[in-house]
C-alpha cells in the first residue's frame, strides 16, 4: 500500500524525495492513505471554527444576549405621552364630553350632567336630523350676558385633552326641531307643528310647560328653515333662549349646520343618570317629511341638471365610437 501511495503522487513528488531514504517517504505515503478519512478531519476543523466563533461572540461578538427590560419609571413618560395623543385624537375626531350649564333642556338633561357627543359622523357628511339633541357653537352671540367660567390650570389642561368638559368654549345644547326645507310653527300654547304635523312632545318637554310659549318676543312664529340650517328649541320651553328668541340675529334664529359640533348620544355622568338620548318617535310620524314644493325642487334640481348634462355627452360618445368603427373598416 505504501508504494502504491507513493506512485500515485506523480513524478513531481519523486523529485522531492530524490536522494532521500525510502523510509522517509513512508510517513508521507501513510499520510496519503489516511487522506481517505479527511471528512473526520474536516469535521474536527468545523468544530474548532464553531468553538472559536462562540468564544468570539461571548467576548463581544455580533450576537449580544437578551436586552434588559426598561424600568417602569423609564417607560411611564412614554405611556403617558401615548395616552395624551390618543385622548387628543378621540376628542378631535370621535367623542367629546360636555357639561350641561343650564336648565334649558330639563328634564331630558339636568344642570351639571355630562354628555358624550359623537363628533365622528359629521366628518362623513352626516347632518343633524329632527329630534336629535345636538351641541353647537354659539351662532351669533346667543350667550351674551352669560357668566364666563374661570377654570384653573388643571381643569384647562384636562379640558384641552378631552378628559373634562370644556369650560371656556361657547357651546350650546338644544333639540333639533326643523331641518332645511321644513316649516315650523307655534300658535297659542301649541301644539308645535313641523310641516303641518303636530308633535306629540309630552315625553320630552318639561312637565308643566306648554309646547309653545305665548309672548311677543318670539314664542309665536312660523318660519321656513333654509337649506344648510336647523331650527332648535330647548325641552324646558319656558326657560330656554333658543331659535325662537334669536330671530333678530344675522341667521334669523337658525343655526348653520357647520356650527354643529355633534350629536349628544349618552348621559355619562352622574352614574345614576346614565342613559342614551334617542330620537322621540313623534319625529318619525307619517307625513312629517312632506316639505314644500320649493324645497322638493331644490332637492331634485341638481339631479335634473346632472341628467341634462349627461345625455348630450352620451350621444357625443356614441357618435365618436360609430365614426371610429367606420374608419377602421
Amino acid at each position: 500500500m505504501g508504494d502504491v501511495a507513493v506512485g500515485a503522487r506523480s513524478g513531481h513528488d519523486g523529485e522531492e524525495h530524490r536522494g532521500r531514504p525510502v523510509e522517509a517517504a513512508v510517513p508521507a505515503a501513510d499520510s496519503a492513505v489516511t487522506s481517505g478519512s479527511d471528512a473526520g478531519a474536516t469535521d474536527d476543523g468545523k468544530a474548532t471554527d464553531e468553538q472559536n466563533r462562540t468564544e468570539d461572540q461571548g467576548s463581544g461578538g455580533s450576537a449580544p444576549g437578551p436586552r434588559k427590560p426598561r424600568s417602569f419609571w423609564k417607560e411611564l413618560p412614554i405611556l403617558i405621552g401615548i395616552a395624551l395623543v390618543l385622548a387628543l385624537l378621540i376628542k378631535t375626531f370621535l367623542v367629546q364630553a360636555f357639561s350641561i350649564p343650564s336648565d334649558s333642556m330639563q328634564n331630558t338633561l339636568q344642570q351639571g350632567d355630562r354628555v358624550l357627543v359623537d363628533k365622528l359622523t359629521p366628518w362623513f357628511g352626516s347632518e343633524p336630523e329632527r329630534g336629535e339633541v345636538v351641541v353647537f357653537h354659539d351662532p351669533d352671540n346667543w350667550l351674551a350676558g352669560e357668566p364666563t367660567a374661570n377654570p384653573n390650570a388643571l381643569q384647562t389642561f384636562l379640558s384641552w385633552i378631552g378628559l373634562m368638559p370644556s369650560a371656556e368654549e361657547k357651546d350650546l345644547i338644544k333639540r333639533v326641531i326643523g331641518v332645511g326645507g321644513d316649516t315650523v310653527e307655534c300658535n297659542g300654547t301649541g301644539p308645535l307643528k313641523v310641516n303641518g304635523k303636530a308633535l306629540d312632545d309630552k315625553s320630552f318637554v318639561y312637565a308643566g310647560n306648554t309646547p309653545c310659549t305665548v309672548d311677543d318676543q318670539g314664542g309665536q312664529f312660523k318660519v321656513k328653515v333654509p337649506k344648510g340650517y336647523i331650527w332648535v328649541m330647548g325641552d324646558h320651553r319656558q326657560n330656554s333662549r333658543d331659535s325662537r328668541y334669536n330671530q333678530n340675529d344675522k341667521n334669523h334664529g337658525m343655526v348653520p349646520v357647520d356650527k354643529v359640533v355633534g350629536r349628544a348620544i349618552v348621559k355619562a355622568w352622574p352614574i345614576n343618570r346614565w342613559g342614551t338620548l334617542p330620537v322621540p318617535d313623534t319625529f318619525d310620524q307619517t307625513g312629517i317629511n312632506d316639505r314644500s314644493s320649493a324645497a322638493t325642487s331644490l332637492t331634485v334640481a341638481p339631479q335634473g341638471i346632472a341628467l341634462v348634462g349627461v345625455v348630450p355627452l352620451a350621444v357625443w360618445r356614441r357618435r365618436r365610437a360609430a365614426q371610429a368603427a367606420s374608419e377602421g373598416r
